[in-house]
């Protein structure tokens, strides 16, 4: 079922947007049948899930960390740590820079739709906060990542990646580097990809509930 359902997401986005599978409810068999399956890009939100498929997985998978990462925590996942899409506190890009192995390419999380329970940045705050990391050598902030309102208003969830894209081409023209937009999800992936994402976090509707 799960490569059926991939193949379904690949079929619906097309060749520019990279598939993230959510494997943070899965077993590691489960995992490893989504990368039999054709996945090479898998999504963590916990420090030990993601250790648990980093070491499952074959070297040609990419872990992506898409939770709420915590600075103290860095240190132990920062050796298979090359995808963060949710970078929000210098004090976490600072850590990487003292850990600093490799190039990290970093999501700034932005909170587009001002949910007091969402994570992220006010869209006024980020370009100042890409100005602060610009010298780091171990932080490469890629793109803008944010999460819609859980809605069946689909005119919301529009205006929030809208939002998003907007801000990414503002803020290009001073750091040009910023082109990618991680947003979308199971729900509302094909708004999202309608509206410019280039990667997408999917959960249920690869991996199954």
């Amino acid at each position: 079922m799960i490569k059926e359902n991939y193949e379904q997401v690949k079929n619906e986005t097309g060749d520019g947007v990279k598939i993230i599978a959510v494997t943070k409810y899965h077993t590691v068999e489960e995992t490893l049948k989504a990368y039999a399956a054709g996945v090479r890009h898998f999504g963590e939100n916990r420090i030990e899930g993601f250790i648990e498929k980093r070491a499952a997985l074959p070297d040609d998978a990419e872990v992506h960390f898409i939770g709420t990462m915590q600075s103290r925590k860095v240190k132990e996942v920062i050796g298979d740590l090359h995808y963060l899409h949710s970078l929000e506190r210098e004090s976490v890009a600072k850590k990487i820079e003292q850990a600093g192995q490799h190039v990290v390419n970093c999501f700034i999380q932005v909170n587009v739709s001002d949910e007091a329970s969402k994570h992220g940045l006010k869209p006024e705050e980020v370009e100042a906060f890409i100005g602060k990391l610009k010298d780091y050598k171990y932080v490469k902030v890629i793109g803008l990542m944010t999460m819609a309102p859980n809605t069946e208003d689909s005119s919301i969830i529009e205006n929030t990646f809208k939002g998003l894209r907007a801000l990414r081409d503002e803020i290009a023209v001073n750091y040009p580097e910023v082109t990618e937009l991680s947003m979308g999800m199971s729900n509302d992936y094909p708004i999202a990809v309608q509206y410019g994402a280039t990667y997408i976090r999917i959960g249920s509707k690869i991996m199954g509930s």
